[in-house]
């Protein structure tokens, strides 16, 4: 196949990847919103629904990842940990390198049953975002300004919130609070050196107090913190984008098992703690970049079934309709209107083969895409020293 009728076949991919993605996400996001007349009468209910509401969207990003790109995921971790994972509430802090970590924390999330349930702590500007942001809300995600004076209290209370969720969840944090770039690492390390800290090589500081609120709120709900540390084989450098045109990556991804009790009660302390997991991450990478593996006994946990039915269902109902419609279009359309059509869809595909990236009929992945990328991330380390971190 030529380079032109390559980007014709992405083109195509991208359109109905968006159309299946888009219109699916909003009519659950409808749906969800119907629920909200069981919340005064069954609070439970409401949220094992929205569970299960919420996982029909986000396993379809999983999906790609799992079965379109074919991505496979290597664990790293001790053995005698590993029937834990799935049966336990914890809080699971990633590095935040690449443009799709946030999937890969989705994926290990998925391959353990807990997707539906995953929790994050997310900007308050994704809460007004249809789908995804839609979708958090009515899972009770706990949203911050990135203000903590402002923060504060919100985010205690929509963490104590989860103290009587049902079913076990799993709390998805960055303490980084931003994607690493050179730019914000070489910031980042100037308030190390200005506050007497360690320096670190492969990670920003971490946000200590939105962490030492986190295990305060949850203490005695959560059992565990799994400290992951997440890299790609062969520098690969993973994006969304690649991920949608069907491009495999090797993910691995080394956690650790930290029991609650280990993580101190006192602020102060948990901040050196928390200090002290990422230098110890920093030397993880350190060994992964020199040796090619993490610690740890290498698994590859087996990919469910239920992400793939579910985008086949989407892809199913949506689809039918869509093809229905254009078929009855050629069929029964006037010839103005196939004109129209003829002359839209071929001025398309003519812009698709040499504007991709930009290309009107690919909005919609582009929009996914811009919630992840990197260079769309907080504007930390980018007005110089005046911003410091918390």
């Amino acid at each position: 196949m030529d380079i032109i009728g390559f980007l014709k076949s992405q083109f195509i991919c991208h359109l109905l990847l968006s159309y299946i993605f888009i219109v699916s996400g909003l009519i659950i996001n409808f749906i969800q919103l119907c629920t909200l007349v069981l919340w005064p009468f069954n609070k439970q209910l409401f949220r094992k629904i929205n569970c299960r509401l919420a996982y029909c969207i986000s396993s379809q990003l999983v999906m790609l990842l799992e079965w379109w790109s074919g991505t496979t995921s290597t664990l790293y971790t001790d053995p005698q940990n590993y029937h834990k994972y799935g049966k336990e509430n914890a809080i699971i802090i990633l590095n935040h390198n690449f443009e799709i970590d946030f999937l890969c924390g989705w994926n290990f999330c998925e391959r353990f049953g807990v997707l539906g349930n995953a929790k994050v702590l997310a900007k308050k500007e994704l809460s007004y975002m249809p789908i995804i942001g839609w979708m958090w809300y009515f899972l009770e995600v706990v949203f911050c300004k990135r203000k903590w004076e402002e923060d504060r209290r919100t985010v205690m209370q929509g963490l104590l919130n989860l103290r009587n969720y049902p079913g076990n969840f799993w709390f998805l944090i960055h303490c980084e609070g931003t994607r690493f770039t050179e730019q914000k690492h070489q910031i980042s390390m100037q308030v190390a050196e200005a506050k007497g800290l360690p320096k670190l090589k492969y990670h920003l500081l971490p946000r200590t107090k939105g962490f030492a609120v986190t295990v305060q709120c949850l203490r005695n709900v959560v059992s565990a913190v799994y400290d992951s540390t997440l890299n790609f084989r062969n520098n690969e450098n993973p994006t969304l984008l690649g991920v949608l045109n069907g491009k495999k990556y090797h993910a691995d991804l080394y956690v650790r098992r930290i029991p609650l009790e280990e993580v101190p009660e006192d602020e102060q302390e948990c901040s050196n703690w928390l200090h002290k997991l990422y230098q110890e991450k920093d030397s993880f990478q350190e060994e992964y970049y020199r040796t090619g593996v993490f610690p740890g006994t290498p698994t590859v946990p087996p990919r469910r079934p239920w992400t793939l039915l579910n985008g086949l269902f989407w892809a199913v109902l949506l689809l039918y309709p869509l093809f229905k419609l254009l078929i009855n279009m050629i069929s029964t359309g006037s010839s103005l209107t196939l004109a129209s059509f003829a002359f839209v869809f071929i001025a398309e595909i003519s812009e698709f083969g040499h504007l991709m990236p930009f290309h009107s009929a690919s909005v919609g992945v582009r929009w996914m895409i811009g919630v992840t990328e990197i260079n769309k991330g907080s504007t930390y380390g980018n007005h110089g020293n005046k911003r410091k971190l918390k």
